[in-house]
């Protein structure tokens, strides 16, 4: 599955990113992973949309007030935020971003999980979300490092309809009964003043190359090359502004 023109209830759908240099963080990523940025202007706020080969992969920003470094946030595909924000604020969430209209684009809420992780809901109209998905250069996974893995399975369900599957170390989230994203307790070596958060991944052809591509362009890695025994290879980075992604092939 490459091209999308709609999502599930419950499908991650889009992800973004502030950075503290929008147009840096642009060149970094466009260097590394082939993308193309279109500044939809001021009254977006500068927003600026990333395409691979044509299609909407993602989105660079400039970075709003907020203390540590910048992040990727991930964005759940949702049929009512509305509904959906009364349920995360019913199952212990906090409510960080009220729903909110996007322009034409669509309706949008963030909120603070259970463990603290920031996750953020998508009702689409003009835009569906990811037009390419699960290739080299756009969004394939997205993976929660939780402090409480228990708690973190109950938010989701009760917030997005989530069914799990997986293994009792690796949580894989389900919608129809399709692996879509994971939850993970938090690895040791993250720092305790660093809250849970949730990692994005990006399709890499070839994990190595890029994971020296990478470094090459002034990012600093955190995960070397590594293979998951019959799925694939990851490496994790932090990218020049201090943002953690992952590359999986």
């Amino acid at each position: 599955m490459a091209e999308m023109t709609r999502y599930e209830h419950g499908v991650p759908s889009w992800v973004d990113m502030g950075a503290p240099d929008p147009q840096a963080a642009l060149i970094f990523y466009s260097e590394l992973l082939g993308w193309e940025g279109q500044d939809m202007g001021e009254e977006a706020g500068h927003y600026t949309i990333v395409s691979k080969n044509g299609k909407m992969v993602a989105a660079i920003s400039p970075a709003q007030q907020q203390p540590g470094p910048p992040w990727w946030s991930t964005y759940i595909n949702v049929d009512d935020v509305d509904q959906v924000t009364k349920k995360a604020e019913a199952a212990g969430g906090e409510v960080v971003v009220a729903p909110m209209d996007v322009m034409t684009a669509g309706r949008m809420a963030v909120y603070r999980d259970t463990t603290g992780a920031f996750i953020s809901a998508w009702q689409p109209q003009d835009h569906p979300g990811a037009q390419l998905v699960n290739q080299p250069g756009a969004f394939c996974w997205c993976e929660l490092g939780s402090s409480d893995l228990e708690k973190s399975k109950r938010f989701y369900a009760d917030v997005f309809g989530w069914g799990w599957g997986g293994a009792p170390e690796y949580a894989e989230a389900q919608v129809a009964g399709r692996s879509i994203a994971g939850v993970m307790p938090r690895p040791e070596a993250i720092p305790a003043e660093v809250p849970d958060h949730w990692l994005v991944y990006f399709g890499a052809s070839d994990v190595d190359g890029d994971a020296h591509k990478a470094q090459s362009l002034g990012a600093t890695q955190v995960v070397e090359p590594t293979d998951i025994p019959n799925m694939g290879r990851f490496a994790v980075f932090l990218d020049p502004q201090g943002a953690v992604f992952a590359l999986y092939k």
